[in-house]
């Protein structure tokens, strides 16, 4: 291509190979209408007589876009099988999808196709962009109803009774007002999903009538090329029971419950930012849908009405709720080990009791505990349920605190009270109940900084030093005991002041008979 003043050459194949400008297609034009001849607008122009006809007859000089005829090519024949292969592979594992080149080895072999590979590549790389674009074009702008909702979870750090935890928040999105409520979790199994869902319709007074989960949720799972999703036993007992209809995104497809995705995020900044502190996970829970319905104030981004009129609207579309509450539990029949503990997820274990060693036991699985029978029902243990990828192991007394600080009444029966030394056992179990639960607050905190061990014998230093159990002394003299610092010991060489006590109740008497 060369630029030469007004006039543009094009080297191209074909009978015309100049363009010419639009200074020069108004020259031919006003010569023609001065009488000029054809032959005569050509030698003035210095274009050729077949470009002064071709301008002078055009009627319209409007731009049209440039646009490049298809050309055939050798894969031509062969884009229908491409494209079949590229439409299996969807319903498959991404690991074990055709590459462009398997598909070129499969056309020579299975087609006899003489084509190169960067041919085959090109082609697929084609069709894959285009599926992409119809996909992508496949967006909705979907109309939801009063009374359904979405459902997803999101991830937020929380002071957990006074340590960091990554926990998950459990957004129930009903796009219809654009209000969210939210429950937090310690997973995001099928339990913890049941629960989070129970506590919302309880609070809600009724059931939504429709609700659209992520595809990853622990309620069931929906793969490629399968219309219908698994759903564990627990969430279809548990939508039974309170009767709603649930559908599932497709794989990779969050788009499809873009609201709730958008509200797991809005809610992680406005309630979660700064991290706070949650000592009750039930107390802290019970509070959210209300601290989330303050957050409603705000008119809808579409209706010219306020979030929280809208909400009205979708809580008379709910479902009553059933006569009795759902049990979240999952129950499990299993054999306790040598010692009476079962493990659950290969790494949490949970003591049985010794005398059911080697015995089969059922054991239910609740979002925030385990309870242990035994096979005829007989209750036997209740333990805080563990999460995460380090090991537990229940019969360790600092898995118990937590729960006996918010069950103090079972501290005749605990763990750990029979973990305890003899005389500070006996110091607790003379208290009233306030002393008492106050000095399980101290045990705990100290023990989670310091360590069982060293909390224990930390408090029994203090109290037979004190005969009080005082939180800052307990956590001072654990703290040291941590560290490896030995306390202060007095041997019987210290001094005697006794002296100074006797000089000076003498020097008071001297003083108050001078009076």
């Amino acid at each position: 291509m060369v630029l030469t003043g007004w006039c543009l050459y094009l080297r191209q194949k074909g009978p015309e190979r100049i363009m010419i400008s639009m200074p020069q297609v108004q020259s031919i034009r006003r010569l023609r209408r001065n009488g000029e001849s054809v032959a005569s607008i050509a030698r003035k122009t210095h274009v050729s007589e077949p470009t002064v006809r071709k301008y002078l007859a055009k009627e319209d000089l409007s731009a049209v876009p440039s646009v490049r005829k298809p050309r055939a090519s050798v894969i031509d024949p062969y884009l229908p099988v491409i494209e079949q292969w590229l439409a299996e592979d969807r319903a498959n594992w991404r690991k074990q999808r055709h590459t462009a080149t398997r598909i070129w080895e499969r056309l020579r072999d299975e087609h006899g196709a003489e084509v190169s590979l960067s041919t085959v590549t090109r082609a697929v790389a084609r069709l894959r962009r285009e599926f992409a674009a119809e996909r992508d074009e496949a967006f909705m702008d979907l109309v939801w109803h009063p009374g359904e909702a979405q459902a997803d979870f999101g991830e937020v750090d929380v002071l957990l009774r006074g340590v960091v935890q990554r926990m998950h928040h459990f957004v129930l999105d009903f796009p219809y007002s654009n209000v969210g409520l939210v429950q937090l979790m310690p997973g995001e199994n099928a339990e913890c999903t049941c629960l989070a869902l129970r506590n919302l319709f309880e609070w809600l007074g009724g059931v939504p009538e429709r609700i659209v989960f992520d595809n990853a949720a622990g309620v069931g799972h929906k793969g490629y090329g399968e219309r219908e999703p698994r759903l564990t036993h627990l969430f279809q007992a548990f939508q039974a029971h309170y009767g709603f209809d649930c559908s599932f995104c497709n794989p990779y497809s969050g788009h499809e419950k873009g609201a709730v995705e958008s509200k797991v995020g809005m809610v992680r900044r406005k309630l979660f930012v700064p991290r706070p502190s949650v000592w009750s996970l039930e107390n802290f829970n019970a509070g959210l849908p209300d601290r989330c319905l303050e957050l409603a104030t705000k008119p809808h981004y579409r209706k010219d009405t306020e979030e929280r009129g809208l909400f009205s609207e979708d809580r008379a579309a709910l479902l009553p709720l059933p006569g009795k509450r759902f049990d979240v539990v999952t129950w499990r029949h299993m054999k306790a080990d040598r010692y009476g503990v079962v493990t659950l997820e290969g790494r949490h274990r949970y003591s049985a009791d010794r005398a059911n060693a080697g015995r089969g036991v059922i054991v239910g699985l609740r979002a925030l505990e385990v309870e242990v029978l035994d096979s005829s029902g007989k209750h036997l243990a209740t333990h805080p349920r563990a999460y995460g990828q380090a090991s537990t192991n229940s019969e360790d007394p600092s898995m118990q605190l937590a729960l006996l600080c918010n069950k103090p009444a079972s501290w005749p029966n605990s763990r750990v009270r029979d973990a305890l030394p003899d005389p500070l056992r006996e110091w607790l179990d003379r208290q009233d109940r306030q002393t008492r639960n106050e000095a399980l607050q101290t045990l705990k905190r100290v023990d989670r900084e310091s360590g069982w061990a060293n909390a224990a014998e930390a408090m029994l230093s203090i109290l037979e030093s004190t005969g009080g159990a005082d939180r800052a002394g307990v956590t001072l003299l654990a703290a040291r005991l941590a560290e490896g610092v030995a306390g202060i010991e007095y041997d019987d060489d210290r001094p005697d002041l006794s002296e100074y006590d006797i000089a000076f109740t003498a020097d008071v008497g001297v003083q108050e008979g001078g009076r």
